[in-house]
């Protein structure tokens, strides 16, 4: 099953929009949190912060079992698009 949520999910569009909900959010988390990870469900928009990304995407995974996430470290330049199949 997460490999059909790979599949089938248009990565260019959640990576296009977790960064823009990102850009909305992150004066809220930086420079405070900086270094931990969000995890955004783009669709509903919510947002899961944890100190790696395995934490950030399982607890977005509590709620959101079948979706794809954006995760993004705080304060840095790094993302990365990532899915529940690498938990």
């Amino acid at each position: 099953m997460d490999e059909d949520l790979i599949k089938n999910a248009d990565m260019q569009k959640i990576g296009d929009e977790g960064q823009k909900i990102y850009e909305e959010i992150k004066l809220k988390y930086e420079p405070a949190q900086n270094g931990k990870f969000l995890a955004i469900e783009v669709e509903s928009k919510d947002v899961y912060l944890a100190d790696s990304t395995v934490e950030a995407v399982a607890a977005a995974k509590k709620e959101h079992p079948d979706k794809v996430f954006y995760v993004v470290k705080t304060g840095f330049d790094y993302v990365e698009t990532m899915a529940n199949y690498f938990l």
